[in-house]
């Protein structure tokens, strides 16, 4: 299989990203960078129960992005005149 060594850029359907996260993270090598945006979706992922399915996806992609022992991850808030998001970068180990 060939791997990637760039960026690798998220931002597509909010639900699918944790298969989207788990695909850019095999198809890397160790050092690639992988940014996944819109992960802070105006606070609402702090919130329960919105009902909004592409917050529930990004809550768990965030989760996911946590937990999986391939990446080294952050998030990172920005705030700007269409309110406040943000994104989240990873490193592939």
């Amino acid at each position: 299989m060939n791997t990637l060594n760039k960026p690798n850029v998220i931002d597509a359907d909010k639900v699918g990203y944790v298969d989207y996260l788990d695909w850019a993270i095999r198809l890397s090598r160790s050092g690639s960078l992988i940014v996944a945006d819109n992960v802070i979706r105006n606070g609402a992922i702090t919130e329960t129960d919105t009902g909004d399915e592409a917050v529930d996806g990004i809550r768990r992609f965030n989760a996911a992005l946590a937990a999986d022992r391939r990446v080294s991850a952050t998030a990172v808030q920005t705030v700007g005149s269409k309110g406040y998001d943000g994104f989240a970068a990873a490193v592939c180990l």
